[in-house]
C-alpha cells in the first residue's frame, strides 16, 4: 500500500490533524494508498509557501530557458517512468491500461510543449503618436490555485501544472481526494528535479476544506480549476474576495450529430469511442448522439450490436476495453440517472445496469448503457450524467440538428459526421461548443485550446492561450523626448500672465 504525504516548502509533510484516507482501486474495491485528509490549515500553509517563494523571485526572475530546463526534465523523467505510472493511473481510476498509457504519453507532450513554446518571442510593440514608443510584455499571474478533477488525474494535472510554471507562477495544487496517487509521484519527480522550495505544493484533501480555501484566500492571485459546473459556481463565488483570476473547465452535454450521408462505419465507431472511452467519464464526451431519422434505425441496431460486445472489465486485463467508474458514489448516481430515465419514459434500448459477474462483483462496473425515445426536456438529455450512458435524439434537417445540438446549459464539445464538407462547416459554425469535431470525435491537442461556451466554463487551457491564462498582460509606454510637456504652463496674454486652474 502506497503511503502518500503533501508535500509544502520543499518539504513532505503529513496533515496537521493527522487524519487518513484510504484510496481505493475501483476495478475490486481493495485499498491501494493512504493519504492525509489536509485542511485549511494545511492549505494555508502551502499558500503561504508559494506567495513567499513567488515574491522572493526565485522562480519568476529565472529566464524562460532556465524555467524550461526544469519543464524537459519533468517530461523525461515522466517517460521514464511510463509503466509504473500508467500502472498506478489504472489502479487508482480503473480505466484500462492502454487509456492511462496514452494520458501518461500526453501528460509528457504537455511538458515539452510548453518548455519549449515559453522560450519563444512573446509580446508587441506599437508605434503610436510621437514620441512614444508602446509595448506589450506578458507576466506570471502570481500564486495559482490549481484544482485538477479524478478522471484524468495526472493528464490534467500536467495541463495546469506546465503552464503555469512555463510562465513563472508558483503553484498549489490540489488534486482529487480520491485520485491524488500519480499526482503524488508527479511532485515526487518535481522534487528529483530540484524545482526550488516554495515553487511547487501538493495539498491532499478535500473540496469543501482545501479547495475553498484556495479559492477564497487573498493571497491566491488565480484558481484554476477542472469539474463540476455546481462546482464551479462555488469556486466563482470564493474567488470573488480579492477579483481573482479564475480559468473554470466544467461540465459537457456534447452533441454528437450524424446525417445520412455520413460514412456509416466511420460514425457508429466515433459514437463508440464518444461515450464510452474512460467509461463515459470525460467531460467533452458525445453523451447526446443525434441521427438524422433516416439512418435512426440501421444505426442503433449497428450500435447496440458493437455495444454489448465491448469487454468490460479491469482495467489491468490486456482484453479490456472499458473499465470500472470511479468510486462507488459515482456508480450509484450513474445508476440514480438510469433509473431516472426509465421513470421519465426513455427506451433503454441495451445495459443500464450494474455488471458482477464474471469477478466484477467487488468493482464499480455499469453496462454501456443506451437509451432511445428520449424528449429534449428529460433530465437525461439536460444533465451530465459522466458515465457510460448514451442518449440517442432525432432530428429531420439541419436546422433542428442545430436547434437541438444547442438545447442544453452546455457548450463544451460538439461532432458532425457527413460527407457533405459545406453542409459540415455550416453546422458546426451554429453550435455553440468550444470544442469541435468533423467526422471525428474525442482528439485533443496539446497545440490547441481546450474550453467550452455558456456553462461550460471560463476562459481556455492548452496551446498559446493555456500559457496565456497565467499571464498578466502590462503595457509599457517610453517616452522617447524627455522634457517638459508644459501642458499646465502659464499663459501669456495682453493683460498679463492669467494662471488656469480648476477654481
Amino acid at each position: 500500500m502506497y503511503k502518500l504525504r503533501m508535500f509544502i516548502n520543499g518539504e513532505w509533510k503529513d496533515s496537521l490533524n493527522e487524519q487518513k484516507s484510504h484510496i481505493i482501486n475501483p476495478a475490486n474495491g481493495t485499498i491501494i494508498a493512504e493519504a492525509p485528509s489536509g485542511n485549511e490549515e494545511d492549505a494555508s500553509m502551502a499558500i503561504d509557501a508559494a506567495r513567499r517563494a513567488f515574491d522572493s523571485g526565485i522562480w519568476s526572475d529565472l529566464s524562460a530557458f532556465e524555467r524550461a530546463s526544469y519543464l524537459y526534465k519533468i517530461a523525461d523523467m515522466i517517460e521514464e517512468n511510463a509503466a509504473e505510472l500508467s500502472k498506478l493511473e489504472t489502479e487508482n481510476t480503473g480505466k484500462p491500461l492502454k487509456e492511462s498509457e496514452y494520458d501518461i504519453a500526453d501528460a509528457v507532450g504537455c511538458f515539452r510543449y510548453y518548455a519549449g513554446i515559453v522560450t519563444k518571442p512573446s509580446g508587441q510593440t506599437y508605434h503610436v503618436t510621437d514620441p512614444v514608443q508602446a509595448m506589450v510584455v506578458r507576466e506570471p499571474v502570481g500564486v495559482c490555485g490549481l484544482i485538477a478533477p479524478w478522471n484524468f488525474p495526472l493528464l490534467t494535472g500536467a495541463w495546469k501544472i506546465a503552464p503555469a510554471l512555463a510562465a513563472g507562477n508558483t503553484i498549489v495544487f490540489k488534486p482529487a481526494e480520491i485520485t491524488p496517487v500519480t499526482t503524488y509521484r508527479l511532485f515526487e519527480i518535481m522534487k528529483e528535479v530540484g524545482i526550488p522550495d516554495g515553487v511547487a505544493n501538493l495539498v491532499l484533501g478535500g473540496g469543501a476544506t482545501v479547495g475553498n480555501e484556495i479559492a477564497e484566500s487573498d493571497k491566491v492571485d488565480m484558481v484554476s480549476f477542472t469539474g463540476s459546473t455546481s462546482t464551479g459556481r462555488s469556486i466563482m463565488k470564493s474567488a470573488s474576495g480579492n477579483i481573482k483570476n479564475i480559468s473554470l473547465e466544467l461540465g459537457g452535454k456534447s452533441p454528437n450529430i450524424v446525417f445520412a450521408d455520413a460514412d456509416f462505419e466511420t460514425a457508429v465507431d466515433y459514437a463508440l469511442n464518444g461515450i464510452f472511452l474512460n467509461a463515459g467519464q470525460v467531460c467533452n464526451a458525445g453523451s447526446r448522439l443525434l441521427l438524422e431519422e433516416s439512418i435512426h434505425d440501421k444505426f442503433i441496431e449497428r450500435l447496440i450490436e458493437k455495444a454489448k460486445k465491448i469487454r468490460v472489465g479491469p482495467g489491468d486485463h490486456p482484453s479490456t476495453e472499458m473499465g470500472a467508474l470511479v468510486s462507488n458514489e459515482h456508480m450509484n448516481k450513474v445508476l440514480e440517472y438510469i433509473q431516472i430515465g426509465l421513470d421519465e419514459g426513455a427506451k433503454l434500448a441495451c445495459g443500464g445496469k450494474r455488471m458482477t459477474n464474471n469477478g466484477l462483483e467487488n468493482g464499480y462496473f455499469v453496462e454501456p448503457t443506451i437509451f432511445v425515445d428520449t424528449k429534449p426536456d428529460m433530465r437525461i438529455v439536460q444533465e451530465e450524467i459522466f458515465g457510460p450512458v448514451l442518449i440517442v435524439q432525432k432530428f429531420k434537417d439541419e436546422e433542428e440538428a442545430i436547434q437541438l445540438a444547442n438545447d442544453t446549459p452546455y457548450g463544451l464539445a460538439a461532432g458532425v459526421f457527413s460527407q457533405d464538407g459545406a453542409k459540415a462547416l455550416r453546422v458546426i459554425k451554429k453550435i455553440k461548443a468550444g470544442i469541435t469535431w468533423i467526422n471525428a470525435f474525442n482528439l485533443a491537442y496539446n497545440e490547441a485550446p481546450w474550453g467550452g461556451y455558456k456553462q461550460s466554463g471560463i476562459g481556455r487551457g492548452l496551446g498559446t492561450f493555456g500559457l496565456d491564462t497565467f499571464t498578466e498582460v502590462k503595457q509599457i509606454n517610453i517616452n522617447l523626448d524627455v522634457k517638459p510637456t508644459e501642458w499646465f504652463n502659464s499663459v501669456e496674454s495682453d493683460m498679463g500672465t492669467i494662471a488656469i486652474s480648476n477654481s
